[in-house]
């Protein structure tokens, strides 16, 4: 794996780096690697566990992290991403961005000579997906489950859809009519999950997609960018939120998942998000074992 856009560039790589990671996390793999290794970190959005889990894992690995706010480099005013990344190439060993457009994304790896890691974009957030599976590897011991992607068919709807795919593990996404995942990335997700027997389905009856679910997944509605579509889709999407009587129609173990950071009691409720149920914390630590075991990957290759 050169460099980490899409779940697609792991594709061949996603048992091996949830092992990775499964070991980082217990304390099996104790090695420091990345002694004056430098990991740059842009970021054009705002993040919260994208910031800390790479900045405490590239740390933790014995490299350094610099954080790069788009509004502080020459990129606010005016210079081109292709000149950024050959002088950050020069400097860095690898580079983590998170992106407004994913198009920045592919420009910065098309012109940088270092790998490139995807900490977000508009159409994918494989990082985060990463750390998901390793969440229902833990939980649910196999990948022989049922994931039900409830809400905005988003960027890490996108990236789950591959994910799921991968691992052969079943997915529906179930969504409001115009709120679908890409369908160039729902099309290969159906096509990959042909090789591994898994099921992509899209629902739009939320009662029908969670019967038998063994986890239940949700994100905000309005995410960064769609603001002003605000009371539009809290009104669409209010029939989609992740409530103690939806919990209810899935299977009794089923564990409910949310990428963070959540809008409580809009698409979810603080009752399911705090009960025992509740997977959500876990997943949040786990985005720094599976950035941890994403950056192992790219930087000790």
């Amino acid at each position: 794996m050169d460099n980490l856009l899409s779940m697609s560039d792991a594709k061949d790589e996603v048992f091996d780096i949830l092992d990775t990671a499964a070991d980082l996390k217990s304390g099996k793999i104790k090695e420091k690697p990345f002694k004056d290794k430098y990991l740059g970190m842009i970021f054009e959005k705002s993040s919260t566990r994208t910031r800390v889990s790479f900045e405490v894992g590239m740390n933790q690995l014995g490299g350094t992290p610099l954080y790069l706010s788009s509004k502080d480099l020459q990129l606010n005013r005016g210079e081109p991403i292709s000149d950024t990344a050959r002088v950050l190439s020069r400097f860095l060993d690898c580079i983590m961005i998170r992106a407004k457009k994913h198009e920045t994304v592919e420009e910065l790896v098309k012109y940088a000579t270092i790998p490139i890691i995807s900490g977000l974009t508009d159409k994918e957030h494989p990082c985060q997906a990463f750390a998901d599976l390793l969440t229902i590897k833990e939980y649910k011991g196999d990948f022989n489950r049922k994931l039900v992607f409830v809400g905005d068919g988003n960027n890490v709807c996108n990236s789950l859809l591959l994910a799921a795919a991968y691992v052969g593990m079943d997915m529906t996404v179930s969504c409001p009519k115009g709120y679908e995942p890409d369908k160039e990335i729902y099309d290969r997700a159906k096509k990959a999950a042909e090789k591994t027997n898994a099921t992509i389905t899209i629902e739009e009856d939320i009662h029908k997609a969670v019967e038998n679910a063994d986890i239940l997944y949700t994100d905000v509605w309005v995410s960064m960018g769609d603001e002003e579509e605000q009371e539009e889709r809290e009104r669409i999407f209010r029939p989609y939120q992740i409530n103690k009587q939806l919990l209810s129609e899935a299977k009794s173990d089923a564990i409910v998942m949310h990428c963070l950071p959540a809008i409580r009691d809009q698409e979810i409720t603080d009752e399911v998000m705090t009960s025992s149920q509740s997977a959500i914390w876990d997943q949040a630590e786990n985005r720094l074992h599976a950035q941890k075991a994403i950056l192992y990957h790219i930087l000790k290759e």
